[in-house]
């Protein structure tokens, strides 16, 4: 292999995200400790956003549509820590309907990802007797989801 392929290759595979690196944490309800969720294996961020139909008699036969507003939300699942700090906070804010400070990061390359505040709409657990027993978190955004990647970092040491 000649080394400037080597190169090219290695810079795209350098440019991959791994989802094993990417990681949900939470603030505390004092907003003193970062919290990661324990036990996560699985990672969804969905943004959505709504249309409007403006479709008037003549629009040729076609339907027309205006963007609304946007969402999103987040879900979450992994092996279940009952005793971790994490699940008990995911817990009291599902019982107590509060909205928590949610931030997603790049664990290996120590960055911020994204960060809003969100609900606990959804917080199953699921214990087949077969596997291990697991959780799955639905979180809606509350307000905008904001892009940490663009606002200057400084790597934690």
């Amino acid at each position: 292999m000649s080394e400037a392929l080597k190169t090219e290759l290695t810079g795209q595979l350098n440019k991959a995200t791994a989802g094993k690196d990417i990681l949900l944490s939470m603030w505390n309800s004092t907003g003193t400790t970062l919290l990661a969720v324990a036990g996560q294996q699985g990672l969804t961020i969905n943004r959505d956003k709504d249309t409007i139909e403006v479709t008037s008699k003549d629009s040729n036969g076609w339907k027309q549509f205006a963007v609304g507003f946007k969402e999103w939300s987040i879900d979450n699942d992994g092996v279940y820590v009952r005793d971790h700090a994490s699940h008990k906070f995911l817990k009291e804010a599902f019982e107590k309907d509060e909205p928590i400070l949610i931030k997603v990061s790049n664990q290996k390359t120590k960055t911020d990802m994204f960060g809003g505040l969100v609900l606990v709409t959804s917080y199953p657990i699921e214990a087949p007797y077969d596997d291990s027993v697991t959780y799955t978190a639905s979180l809606q955004g509350t307000g905008a989801l904001v892009d940490l990647e663009d606002a200057p970092q400084t790597p934690e040491v």
